[in-house]
């Protein structure tokens, strides 16, 4: 299991534009991603749990990447958030 922080600096958060383009990236790799903020927690590929997280600019999400390529998806996608959110 790996696991990151990061603080989305998108000035309007996770909305559906940027939360569709995550799931698109998460559903690249086997592992299960896991992203969790505000108490709550949803996995990477399903678009309307991540937007149902709520995270506004600011606020700080965890992700967990559990599998077999959960290397390669840990690098992946803390490029991706720095990149995108």
């Amino acid at each position: 299991m790996k696991k990151f922080e990061y603080v989305i600096t998108d000035e309007v958060g996770i909305h559906a534009r940027p939360a569709g383009v995550l799931v698109k990236e998460a559903k690249k790799y086997e592992s299960k991603i896991m992203v969790s903020a505000n108490g709550k927690s949803a996995e990477a590929t399903k678009l309307m749990a991540v937007m149902s997280l709520g995270v506004k600019c600011g606020q700080t999400v965890e992700v967990e990447i559990t599998g077999s390529d959960e290397e390669t998806a840990y690098e992946n996608m803390k490029a991706f958030f720095e990149a995108n959110l």
